[in-house]
């Protein structure tokens, strides 16, 4: 990217989000005492949403404010906490032990917590098997790009496994937590994804101030997004570049709130709660917390285009009654709570999945831009084959997953192949399940974000400054030394 490419995208991303930001709790950049507490004691709202015609909040290319979700999401979370918990969506097939594409790595987590079990394939309902699959959903040779163990097709924003190998998991009994995978390993993995935004706007370059080009980087993107500009004829040129990067910050900004809200305390050996960690990851910047609505909306907005699909879809393995030699098929009392769950958040995203996806890759250049977003994100979905370890793998595959598949019904599908009727394999059962799951893994970010806040409320002011004194010097420390950012 060009010297003038970079500035541009830097000071193009725009005045528009001026306006956004003002009188948004999320408001503030750097690490600062009032932007802690604006986070933590912000008073969600509660009761029936009201969405506009007119983008009226601070989530870019929405139109529902912050407000919107909140209204829902404890609504929301609790049928998908529910929905999640059904034989259908529990399980996951994936193959966790190809070798990093990328870079040889021998930096395994030897910690236990990092360890996974997997589901021995007899326990797996027949009709969901690999060899029953395979014959289903794999697509034609023709129609993908094959790679030892994985494959895409042009529609897909990721690598999707072979279905004829991998292994099952149970993500009901496998937590999203903290496993002690951190250093230079885990730290080289998110590097990598951050810099696969080759689009100009990472983290990591802005917090560590290695800049490609030769120009002055504010300290946070939020200030780069405050930058004003003469004119905004170009800015469209940069809205999938921030849409990009909004879409990994938001991941990695989740990830680490599943990390703080189940934390290991070293000294008791206890599972609980980080305050700490959460007033370090997430609340001494604001912006990360935005991204995780900002993902929630852009799923919310797939789950309720492809809701004719969704609801169409075959959730139950068998047809008859069930043998009680067979304890492990579901039986059709699962279909119905899955079908009855799946309803309920069918009709909230109808509501609130107001992401406007057709301002996106628009223009002469749009193919061309949309190849490039592709060829990104796909990347992203191997370099999760370098994660070391295996639970913290299997979340990173599940949720890449479940984020390309929501940009592939927004950005790959038309009408006509939304219609169960006609495009019966329209996705794959990984996909399905990943989808479901990853907006479960959002909406539950969000249901912690308040267990936080009532944490918060029980915090005296002596150790309310000592939170927020500990957070600047982690953010300090992170920017003079990059290499002590942990990265899970």
């Amino acid at each position: 990217m060009g010297t003038s490419c970079w500035r541009r995208t830097l000071l193009l991303a725009c005045s528009f989000y001026a306006a956004a930001y003002a009188n948004s709790f999320l408001e503030e950049g750097l690490v600062r005492k009032d932007q802690v507490k604006n986070v933590l004691e912000h008073e969600p709202v509660r009761g029936e949403p009201v969405c506009h015609h007119t983008m009226t909040g601070p989530i870019e290319t929405t139109m529902c404010d912050y407000e919107t979700i909140e209204s829902v999401n404890e609504e929301l979370y609790t049928n998908l906490h529910d929905l999640v918990q059904t034989p259908f969506f529990r399980y996951f097939q994936v193959d966790l032990y190809r070798e990093c594409p990328f870079w040889q790595d021998n930096g395994f987590c030897m910690n236990r917590e990092c360890g996974i079990t997997t589901v021995d394939e007899s326990e797996i309902p027949e009709k969901w098997r690999a060899a029953a699959l395979s014959k289903i959903d794999l697509p034609p040779p023709g129609q993908r790009i094959q790679l030892p163990g994985c494959y895409y097709r042009d529609s897909d924003f990721c690598f999707l496994d072979d279905l004829t190998e991998g292994e099952y998991f149970d993500l009901a009994t496998i937590p999203e937590r903290y496993t002690g995978y951190s250093g230079p390993s885990a730290h080289r993995v998110w590097r990598a994804i951050y810099e696969e935004n080759c689009f100009g706007l990472s983290e990591l370059n802005l917090l560590t101030g290695r800049s490609p080009a030769p120009v002055t980087l504010p300290d946070t993107l939020t200030d780069i997004l405050r930058i004003p500009v003469n004119g905004d004829d170009t800015a469209e040129e940069c809205l999938e570049k921030r849409v990009y990067y909004k879409i990994i910050s938001g991941l990695h900004a989740s990830i680490s709130t599943h990390i703080c809200a189940e934390y290991l305390n070293q000294s008791t050996g206890e599972w609980g709660p980080s305050l700490q960690c959460f007033v370090n990851r997430v609340a001494s910047h604001p912006e990360r917390l935005q991204y995780i609505y900002f993902d929630a909306v852009l799923l919310l907005r797939a789950v309720a285009r492809v809701a004719p699909y969704l609801s169409a879809y075959d959730y139950c393995a068998t047809s008859s009654v069930i043998p009680h030699d067979h304890p492990h098929e579901p039986d059709l009392m699962d279909e119905v709570r899955t079908r009855v769950r799946l309803e309920n958040v069918l009709q909230i995203a109808k509501r609130t999945g107001k992401f406007d996806e057709s301002v996106l890759f628009r223009g002469e250049n749009a193919n061309v831009l949309k190849e490039e977003f592709k060829d990104h994100f796909r990347n992203v979905s191997r370099i999760m084959d370098c994660v070391g370890c295996d639970k913290c793998r299997l979340w990173g595959k599940v949720q890449t997953t479940g984020l390309a598949t929501a940009l592939k019904i927004l950005f790959e599908i038309d009408e006509k192949a939304l219609d169960p009727c006609n495009n019966q394999n329209l996705l794959q059962r990984s996909e399905v399940v990943a989808l479901v799951n990853t907006l479960h893994r959002f909406s539950e970010s969000l249901h912690l974000v308040e267990q936080f806040r009532d944490m918060w409320k029980n915090v005296g002011q002596r150790d309310s400054e000592r939170l927020i004194h500990e957070a600047e010097e982690a953010v300090e420390g992170y920017v003079r030394q990059p290499s002590r950012f942990t990265a899970e």
